[in-house]
């Protein structure tokens, strides 16, 4: 009988963690434009307005021929140095999943290009911070990361898995069935 109890308890604990994990976005960064020089993107702006969870997924979509993305520290990228970044993208089609709260700091590697405005902060807030209704809506800045504060975010144009009707919010009434009769026949 505790075998029984012990899936049935692992599972309910799998279907409660789901929801959570439904309400992750997806981002493109720069939207439609992806991540290029052409068309004065302000992909500063543009990560202002959203709203950065961690498991949500950033999108990086661009013309390997002509462009890449560099994960570098605040200090490379406050300089746009490309001399030793931790993580070099080069597909053209870059899916990064956000697991660790704070910054996370990219920009394009090819020379100038850095310099030219194409780099992003996105920044995953701790849940102890909130994001002030009146924030500023210019540019900060901080004497230290962490304490950066960011603009209040606008409507998103991310993509809920949960409001897709995706594979995790069907898998709920099915994992609850399932539940369900592993209690009641083993």
């Amino acid at each position: 009988m505790t075998a029984k109890r012990d899936i049935a308890q692992a599972f309910l604990i799998l279907m409660a963690a789901l929801p959570q994990l439904s309400h992750e976005s997806v981002y493109k960064v720069g939207d439609s434009a992806g991540w290029t020089t052409i068309g004065n993107i302000d992909y500063k702006q543009w990560a202002a307005t959203k709203t950065f969870k961690l498991g949500d997924i950033i999108i990086f979509e661009y013309n390997a021929q002509f462009h890449n993305v560099m994960r570098v520290t605040h200090s490379m990228y406050k300089a746009c140095n490309t001399s030793a970044p931790l993580v070099t993208y080069t597909t053209g089609n870059d899916s990064i999943n956000i697991t660790t709260k704070g910054h996370h700091f990219f920009f394009c590697g090819v020379p100038g290009h850095c310099q030219a405005g194409q780099k992003v902060d996105i920044n995953v807030l701790r849940m102890s911070e909130t994001v002030p209704a009146s924030a500023p809506s210019g540019p900060t800045t901080a004497s230290s990361v962490p304490s950066m504060s960011v603009p209040s975010p606008s409507a998103s144009t991310a993509f809920s898995l949960k409001a897709s009707g995706g594979s995790l919010a069907k898998l709920c009434p099915t994992m609850a069935t399932f539940v369900v009769f592993v209690t009641m026949f083993a």
